[in-house]
């Protein structure tokens, strides 16, 4: 599968500037543009680009205030911004540097330095994704981690509120998987956590969804743009798929192999509104699922606060 190209996004409103911007990079990248700071921000949220060319100087929100809030946001601080502008005092550079733009390029646009810049820094931001994507794993099992799922839970949460979308959360628990462990070594353990995170990720087919370690015997899987029904079908097949592996369970009441239970808890994200309605949900379901007996799936709505 071919690598996708970087995606820019050019921020000018002036037509004729995003135009040159756009002919000397259109090549390599995949171009966006706004005119403004409000379509920017949008942009940046809906497109999650590579890079950021900013102009400073917009009617209405400035560029300064575009990259402050680019840099507050948790799920879009990470994109380098490079500020592009007439404005060439030193002042202007330490500003824009200290609203967190990684560089400043002065017009009249160069097209070889805006090609090298934006070449350099792209490579820089491919190095640090890669670090940051092994911080996101989980030592153990080498799917997601609880860290990667808050930040994935939350870049969701405000997607799906701006689309008006739903997004569903499954948790699952290994059933009696301390008897487990103390009947079969910790070694054991290990290996069986592992099995399991491999048949969960197995069974999440859509480029979107995301399984992770959530910590101990404990798994989630986040399902966005997902309704009730769809997160009931996706949990029972989960179920299903870890039932199949048959994985010796000798001293758990509920059977002779490996189980799960499941809490599926579905909401309607409003943007304003904190993501933890979704994930108390889930674990108040799975909670049910357990009380009732175990290997199953509990399904239900999280309240969302308005």
């Amino acid at each position: 599968m071919t690598e996708s190209r970087p995606k820019i996004l050019v921020v000018d409103d002036i037509p004729s500037n995003v135009h040159v911007l756009s002919r000397i990079l259109k090549d390599d990248y995949d171009i966006y543009f706004a005119t403004d700071g409000d379509k920017a921000l949008e942009l940046v949220q809906t497109r999650l680009p590579d890079l950021v060319l900013l102009d400073i100087m917009m009617p209405g929100m400035d560029g300064y205030e575009v990259c402050t809030r680019i840099k507050d946001d948790p799920a879009t601080r990470d994109i380098p911004v490079i500020f592009i502008s007439a404005k060439s005092e030193v002042e202007d550079e330490t500003h824009g540097l200290e609203v967190g733009a990684i560089d400043f390029i002065t017009k009249p646009i160069s097209p070889p330095i805006v090609k090298a810049r934006v070449r350099n820094h792209l490579l820089l931001k491919r190095q640090a994704d890669l670090l940051r994507q092994l911080s996101f794993l989980d030592g153990l099992t080498g799917i997601a981690n609880r860290r990667r799922f808050d930040e994935a839970l939350l870049r969701e949460w405000r997607r799906c509120a701006r689309s008006h979308t739903p997004l569903s959360l499954v948790m699952l628990d290994v059933d009696h998987f301390k008897a487990y462990n103390d009947h079969y070594g910790h070694q054991a353990g290990d290996e069986c956590l592992r099995a399991i995170a491999g048949v969960l990720d197995e069974q999440t087919k859509r480029p979107g969804d995301l399984v992770a370690r959530y910590g101990g015997e404990e798994f989630v899987c986040l399902l966005p743009e997902t309704d009730g029904e769809g997160a009931l079908l996706v949990a029972e097949r989960l179920r299903e798929a870890i039932a199949r592996q048959r994985l010796p369970h000798a001293v758990s009441p509920v059977a002779g192999h490996v189980t799960i239970s499941l809490g599926a808890a579905t909401a309607r994200p409003l943007t304003e509104t904190p993501s933890d309605s979704l994930y108390q949900a889930a674990d108040l379901l799975l909670y049910e699922a357990k009380r009732a007996g175990r290997n199953r799936v509990c399904s239900g709505t999280a309240d969302v606060p308005a």
